[in-house]
């Protein structure tokens, strides 16, 4: 299994020759019948009317894949009736396109049928997947991947291409959401630890396990008491950490950074990298980009430093 790409290291822009496919021949009429299922079993997608996933033949090549991706990127995936892989990743391919609303095109091309094309693109095996930005190749990756890292690597073909577009809805983070909201702590840290073992870098299950955590050390207490024992006991460590605790839930987070940090000043020690590790828990909660987060972060280094 190859990983994608994500940076166009794998081969110079501009280095695939697509010369001899650039044909003066028309492009053929768009297709008005009812769509029927492609290659790999697929339906093309619409988005406001575009067509999010082609069969494309050497013929149609210039007008759907060329100039498309001067205003569309486009995804190409060389695929064969034959290859089991294929089977495997196509399908997972048509229905992100699908999703993608438009934002890009996924063209198909048999191998088998199109000889030529797969020769000018130096397809050596297959799946093998290009991006097309701008009338040229950016990007490739051979073999299938998993659906993270393929959304990862689309995300940065779009980017690549000057396309903004919203992030598409994760349904493992969806059902992850569904397990803590409904407030079974066990299944969505499973699910969270899962996501996070393919997406090591996945800010939302990150803070989502970090909700879990949350949600089972304020699990009983009482706020208000909580709360009060905190202002009557300024140096109990676990008050503290508590308070922080409830006051992140009630929305007060930037009460609850302000409360460790002072702790931070004022503990040594075990005590002090305790407090540290936790206010850095409540961090993960909100997110990196969380203006509240960046401000604590500053105070936390000048408590520390």
């Amino acid at each position: 299994m190859s990983d994608p790409r994500i940076t166009s290291s794998i081969f110079t822009r501009g280095a695939v020759d697509l010369s001899a496919l650039r044909t003066p021949a028309p492009a053929p009429a768009r297709p008005t019948a009812p769509a029927q299922p492609g290659p790999s079993g697929g339906l093309p997608g619409t988005a406001g009317g575009g067509v999010s996933v082609i069969d494309v033949s050497e013929a149609t090549f210039q007008s759907e894949v060329l100039e498309r991706s001067l205003t569309t990127p486009v995804i190409v995936d060389f695929w064969a009736e034959w290859c089991e892989p294929c089977k495997q990743l196509s399908p997972v391919l048509e229905r992100l396109a699908a999703e993608g609303g438009g934002a890009w095109v996924l063209a198909k091309i048999d191998v088998d049928a199109n000889p030529r094309i797969a020769q000018m693109f130096r397809v050596q095996g297959i799946p093998m997947v290009y991006a097309v930005v701008g009338g040229q190749p950016i990007d490739a990756f051979s073999g299938v991947v998993p659906e993270a890292q393929l959304r990862q690597w689309i995300q940065a073909v779009l980017k690549a291409g000057g396309v903004t577009v919203a992030e598409p809805e994760d349904p493992r983070l969806d059902e992850a959401d569904d397990a803590l909201m409904s407030g079974d702590l066990d299944a969505a840290e499973r699910a969270y630890r899962k996501i996070l073992a393919e997406s090591p870098a996945d800010a939302a299950a990150e803070a989502g396990l970090a909700q879990v955590g949350l949600a089972r050390r304020v699990a009983g207490a009482d706020p208000g008491a909580a709360i009060a024992a905190a202002q009557a006991n300024p140096d109990d460590v676990e008050a503290q950490l508590l308070a922080a605790d409830i006051e992140v839930l009630s929305g007060q987070a930037e009460a609850a950074y302000a409360r460790l940090v002072g702790l931070v000043r004022r503990t040594a020690g075990d005590d002090r990298e305790k407090v540290r590790q936790h206010l850095v828990g409540l961090f993960a909660v909100a997110g990196p980009e969380d203006p509240a987060v960046a401000s604590a972060r500053r105070a936390l280094a000048s408590a520390l430093f």
